[in-house]
């Protein structure tokens, strides 16, 4: 076990998959107890059965994933994130999985340079490879089986990596200097010509040598011409076959339009050629438009329906 670093009194993970022979999981149960001793613990974990088990956060020195022989277990990111949750802070993972040597999109099985990239993302550092040996004959009958995954150029990689010395979310106190800065002896010289350009107070107002510049004298005589209305419309403001003020008109061409539809109403109403249109139809002409029409005051405006002045 000196590969894997293990001492007495740590607590180790075995983490084992179905492939596994149990005489070969037993065996290494037994060599991890010899050296952790009484004060150390080793438990074990069927993968399937990582994410339900619930251990506590910081509660293994080292795990060992797929290091069982005849192992060919593939781990997801959930279960290297687990692993990476359960290990203690300065921890170490020993991984061994099958992986591919040809580079394939569609591929299930892990390249090494991906499984290192998966280590890392799920917290770890430090992430190396550490052996690299050809699958034996069994090794790629029980990839074949259990993974239902057929390829010529899988290898089997052991790979490790470490725990930050600090847990995830954790926050220390940056010691910053409170000292004051000392501030140096000479200053520089400041004009007193330029340091009263530039202050004024309320007894400078009522000073008489005090020269105030006029703002009205700041204007130019083109500044003061009231602008043309038709210089501040906008360039295609009004243009086309149909005159059409823009939205949320500004210029003035809204209200000029408003004006002469009101206007064209105005002149759009027949003009009474008696005078009594407005007393009703008892004092109205056999040809008044507004026959029918209740009487109404002197110049208010009545609204005829083009059938009335078709009638008309």
């Amino acid at each position: 076990m000196a590969d894997f670093g293990i001492s007495a009194g740590q607590s180790v993970a075995v983490v084992w998959d179905e492939p596994s022979p149990p005489e070969a999981l037993k065996d290494l149960v037994e060599k991890l107890q010899a050296i952790t001793g009484s004060e150390g613990r080793v438990s074990v974990e069927n993968i399937n059965q990582l994410l339900q088990s619930a251990h506590k956060e910081s509660s293994f020195d080292v795990i060992l994933a797929g290091a069982i022989p005849g192992s060919c277990t593939l781990h997801s990111a959930e279960v290297l994130a687990e692993m990476a949750r359960i290990l203690r802070p300065g921890g170490s993972l020993f991984l061994k999985e099958p992986v591919e040597t040809a580079v394939a999109n569609d591929s299930k099985v892990k390249t090494a340079s991906k499984l290192c990239s998966a280590l890392t993302l799920s917290g770890l550092v430090e992430v190396k490879e550490l052996h690299r040996e050809s699958l034996s004959p069994e090794e790629i009958q029980s990839v074949q089986e259990h993974l239902g995954y057929h390829s010529d150029s899988l290898v089997s990689v052991q790979i490790t990596g470490k725990k930050p010395n600090f847990e995830v979310g954790s926050s220390s106190q940056l010691k910053l200097s409170t000292a004051k800065k000392s501030s140096p002896s000479v200053k520089p010289a400041v004009d007193p010509a330029a340091a009263k350009l530039w202050t004024l107070s309320a007894n400078d107002m009522e000073d008489e040598s005090m020269d105030l510049i006029d703002s009205d004298e700041l204007l130019d005589p083109e500044d003061l011409k009231k602008p043309d209305p038709a210089s501040l419309r906008a360039p295609s403001c009004g243009e086309g076959k149909k005159r059409k003020a823009c939205k949320n008109c500004t210029c003035g061409l809204a209200e000029e339009l408003e004006k002469e539809n009101s206007r064209a109403q105005t002149s759009s109403q027949p003009k009474s050629a008696c005078g009594n249109c407005y007393l009703g139809d008892a004092f109205r002409c056999a040809s008044c438009p507004y026959l029918g029409m209740p009487a109404f005051k002197p110049g208010e405006q009545v609204l005829l329906s083009n059938s009335n002045l078709s009638d008309a």
